[in-house]
């Protein structure tokens, strides 16, 4: 009995070291799987590269023909881009519509003018201006110098009756009356209206707002980010600079609205100037530099946001339905259109008296 019961407890410890966890081999362990591969980075001087191709950075003013820049005309220019005098009711100047400290525009569908009154267009920015074609919405006006003159007689603007009538005001200002012999030495009669428009355009053409991408194009890798750079690249791959190019990105050519897809508006467009039926519902292209500053968009105002102009711009101009990765990449790239006047050449001037003639405002 005492040897079976030996020999049964001799069995339970073998059971149990066979059955002990630590005598069995180790198991293989499974093997860490490689690292994913980081996509590939963007090659920032291959991209500026491509784009340089199509855009071309700021000049540091934009001359009107061979002139050379005239300093008297442009301090001339700025302080009638400021003086709401230069109005029927002398509460409206230039800078009511396009405001230099909000990035050229008034941040309205459409700009009041006299009495309230509202025209059928949005205000476009003034910045870069100088570089387009041409200005208005529809090209009507071929430079800064014309466009100028043409808010001032619009009854629905400044409302300003005739040209007399504005040289009359500006003769009536003594230190106004210098400043243009100065600003247009030999010309027996300095004052007039068409000299008023040189002026201003004179000082317009120094509205230029460098931004993050000049400095790009310039060779400066690093000026846009990751983002930026990947919305460059899907900015000109769907197709936008077709219509956006150039210095202006944009300005530069006239395209029609609905180019692809039909877009309803009850504007005609160019068509009121060149009663061309090719014209109808054509525009001048805009400038995207600071656009993510001057809404509301497209000729009428009636977008309010950038999102939806982009998306629009895709399905009417290009054919495209764009993903809204690729809206928030292209307007990613568009804020590195945002630039910086000098603050001291927009700044507001000191404005002169106006001598014992001066006609009383027109509130009627």
């Amino acid at each position: 009995m005492i040897r079976t019961l030996a020999r049964l407890a001799m069995l339970t410890l073998s059971l149990s070291v066979a059955c002990d966890d630590s005598s069995k081999p180790a198991a293989t362990p499974t093997p860490t799987p490689p690292p994913a591969e980081k996509p590939p980075g963007i090659d920032a001087p291959a991209l500026a590269e491509r784009a340089r191709g199509v855009f071309k950075p700021l000049p540091d003013y934009v001359p009107r023909g061979e002139e050379p820049r005239d300093q008297a005309r442009i301090d001339l220019g700025r302080q009638l881009y400021y003086d709401e005098r230069i109005s029927l009711n002398q509460e409206l100047s230039c800078n009511s519509c396009h405001q230099l400290d909000r990035f050229g525009v008034d941040g309205e569908p459409t700009s009041p003018g006299h009495k309230g009154q509202r025209g059928g267009r949005n205000s476009p920015t003034v910045f870069n201006a100088a570089l387009h074609i041409a200005q208005f919405w529809d090209g009507r006006a071929a430079d800064v110098e014309a466009q100028a003159l043409g808010p001032v007689m619009n009854p629905i603007e400044m409302a300003m009756g005739t040209e007399a009538d504005v040289v009359a005001k500006l003769n009536a200002v003594p230190a106004y009356v210098d400043a243009f012999k100065a600003a247009f030495p030999g010309e027996a009669d300095p004052v007039t209206f068409n000299n008023f428009g040189v002026a201003i355009g004179a000082f317009e053409r120094g509205l230029l707002t460098p931004s993050p991408f000049d400095r790009f194009l310039a060779g400066d890798s690093t000026a846009l980010s990751t983002q930026q750079m990947e919305g460059l690249q899907t900015f000109m791959e769907v197709g936008c600079t077709t219509c956006h190019n150039g210095v202006g990105i944009g300005g530069g050519a006239y395209f029609k609205l609905g180019l692809v897809k039909p877009y309803e508006t009850a504007d005609l467009g160019r068509f009121e100037v060149t009663q061309s039926e090719a014209d109808k519902m054509v525009f001048k292209v805009p400038s995207l530099r600071n656009i993510t500053k001057t809404g509301p968009y497209f000729h009428d105002g009636s977008i309010g946001s950038l999102d939806d102009a982009v998306k629009l711009m895709g399905s009417h101009q290009l054919g495209r339905d764009l993903t809204d990765p690729q809206v928030k990449q292209i307007i990613a790239f568009l804020d590195s259109l945002t630039g910086e006047a000098d603050a001291g050449y927009i700044a507001r001037p000191a404005l002169p008296e106006a001598g014992p003639k001066f006609p009383a405002p027109d509130k009627g």
